[in-house]
């Protein structure tokens, strides 16, 4: 595996990472209009806040590597539920389909082993 390859991965993750801590992050802040956004995404705040913590959780789980495979499937299951909120309430939604690509991105880099062995032949034993 190639040295350069696995830090782009983790560079690509500790950022992707930074955006969902950031996300969270403005889940549990007061602020002006909290609670009017929440509603028009069809949310209450105690719901966000329940977001919140599982978007934290997820996200811890990508960065450790025994749990990355596993946090990189449930945040792309999060993030196809954000692209589902935005489309219903007619908001673009490339960014999440970006987030998405590029948690894969990150992973993929991290772990080539995993998927070349996905992609791979079996060899028959």
């Amino acid at each position: 595996m190639s040295k350069k390859l696995s830090i782009t991965g983790w560079i690509i993750s500790f950022l992707m990472a930074a955006l969902f801590t950031m996300s969270a992050t403005m889940k549990f802040i007061d602020r002006e209009g909290k609670e009017a956004e929440f509603a028009k995404s069809g949310f209450t705040i105690s719901q966000m806040n329940g977001i919140g913590v599982l978007e934290i959780v997820i996200t811890l789980m990508y960065l450790i590597p025994a749990t990355s495979f596993l946090g990189a499937i449930l945040l792309t299951g999060y993030l196809g539920g954000a692209i589902v909120t935005h489309l219903r309430i007619g908001e673009p939604y490339l960014v999440q389909t970006a987030f998405g690509f590029l948690v894969w991105v990150g992973y993929w880099f991290r772990r080539p082993d995993v998927i070349k062995r996905a992609f791979s032949k079996p060899n028959g034993d």
